[in-house]
């Protein structure tokens, strides 16, 4: 085989390992040999490679694997002013300061929304929102808000790619994107997590080009939707400002 594609498929199953720890802290070799499906001596090799640049860390005690301190040093660089999340994050703390409930910043990736800032409600039943955390584009809030101002051709990549789920057809779905892009802001109740409601509105920088969408989530119970189409205003407005700061 051509020793491009080895080199490419090595850095691929790498890739694959580091991503398994997106949802646990530390793993042994026979749990990512698992999760990757690969044999515990390929990913043995691996993790040596990786644990060489600095990039995963080994308990010796424990035998576990955990990230290393490089991914760190890597990740300051998003703190840097250019960085969306960082950028928007004082404008996040007021606006969840002005409507009580945890503020989220989504953007799109590939045919997943991704969480890149959250400030959590200081209220003590809250919608906890953890950065990093990746969601389908099909359902939620900000799902529709991101497909809905997204180039028609996301669209039609999700339809094409993606199951729906039971009880949400096509048309269905194009038309709550309809009304989304219409009204300027999308609403949720139940829809991905039992007793979860959100309120989101899209951030839009020079021509109208979507950059992230903004949202309000919380307790159904206490975030009805008379209350969400309140909050409204605020919510694009802040939306509005922070697209300014983007352009």
């Amino acid at each position: 085989m051509d020793d491009s594609k080895l080199t490419v498929r090595a850095v691929e199953r790498a890739l694959d390992i580091l991503l398994c720890f997106t949802d646990s802290s530390d793993l042994t070799l026979t749990e990512i040999a698992s999760r990757v499906e690969l044999h515990k001596s390929t990913v043995h090799r691996l993790l040596a490679s990786l644990e060489g640049k600095g990039f995963i860390m080994r308990n010796s005690s424990t035998d576990k694997y955990r990230l290393g301190y490089r991914l760190w040093e890597l990740s300051a660089n998003l703190a840097q002013s250019d960085d969306p999340g960082q950028l928007l994050l004082p404008d996040m703390e007021r606006l969840r300061d002005q409507i009580g409930e945890t503020i989220s910043l989504y953007v799109l990736d590939g045919l997943e929304r991704v969480r890149i800032q959250a400030v959590q409600s200081n209220q003590e039943i809250r919608r906890v929102a953890p950065v990093g955390a990746r969601m389908p584009l099909y359902v939620g809030a900000s799902s529709k808000v991101l497909l809905a101002f997204a180039e028609p051709a996301m669209q039609e990549l999700l339809f094409a790619s993606a199951d729906l789920p039971a009880g949400l057809s096509r048309d269905a779905l194009l038309q709550q994107l309809s009304d989304t892009r219409r009204q300027g802001f999308a609403t949720s109740v139940a829809e991905r997590e039992p007793g979860a409601a959100a309120l989101s509105a899209p951030i839009l920088g020079r021509g109208g080009k979507l950059i992230a969408a903004l949202a309000v989530s919380g307790p159904a119970n206490r975030l009805t939707l008379e209350k969400m189409l309140e909050h409204v205003p605020l919510l694009q407005e802040a939306a509005r400002r922070m697209g300014t700061m983007l352009s």
